[in-house]
């Protein structure tokens, strides 16, 4: 699969089964996706990969945190078994002349290259946040340390070969680029918002 087919057919998976991929394979497929821009290669970041049983102790753990009654335990331990390997994002941001915000940003690059290479292996994943990235207990549960915490999970395993998709259209975003000249000439014809004025 090229890369612009795998950017144009890569789709969330809401519904995911086994296999999902082997430690080693994830391992390898990081590999690759670490390679994305990370200003000063620091890797701020490392994945907790739960699985079986593991996905039962984070949705107790949010379930606990919940309000811990026996509809919400089994409503957790439900979405935690949406697919067979959930892998929890941490944030690991390191200290030094590189911005927190460029820290970020190479983690959720590399985050985007992992999608696409499990996409291109024939696994499938969806990006989820809600309750776990806001969750003390959970991230005490994955054992994180002062400073970091979690962006979420990614669900993978493998899709439903029976689901529908359809290869995302190509859109017009040639509204959103904007060449320096153009700019400059808008600022000489007084064209450029206050404060955005082009020396």
């Amino acid at each position: 699969m090229d890369v612009m087919t795998a950017v144009m057919t890569r789709r969330s998976e809401q519904t995911l089964h086994g296999p999902a991929p082997s430690d080693g394979e994830f391992a390898y497929l990081l590999r690759g996706a670490s390679t994305a821009p990370d200003h000063g290669r620091l890797r701020p970041w490392r994945w907790v990969l739960l699985r079986d049983e593991d996905r039962d102790a984070l949705g107790r753990c949010l379930a606990d945190e919940a309000g811990g009654d026996e509809v919400t335990v089994e409503r957790m331990r439900a979405k935690l078994r949406r697919a067979p390997l959930v892998a929890a994002l941490v944030f690991s941001p390191r200290e030094g002349r590189i911005p927190e915000w460029e820290q970020l940003a190479a983690a959720t690059c590399m985050t985007h290259a992992l999608m696409l290479l499990l996409h291109s292996r024939g696994y499938g994943s969806i990006w989820r946040t809600g309750a776990l990235a806001r969750s003390a207990t959970a991230a005490g549960l994955l054992c994180l340390e002062p400073g970091e915490r979690l962006l979420g999970s990614l669900d993978i395993g493998t899709p439903d070969p029976t689901a529908t998709r359809h290869r995302r259209p190509m859109e017009d975003v040639s509204g959103l680029i904007t060449s320096f000249a153009d700019l400059r000439s808008r600022s000489a014809a007084g064209r450029v918002p206050a404060g955005h004025a082009v020396a």
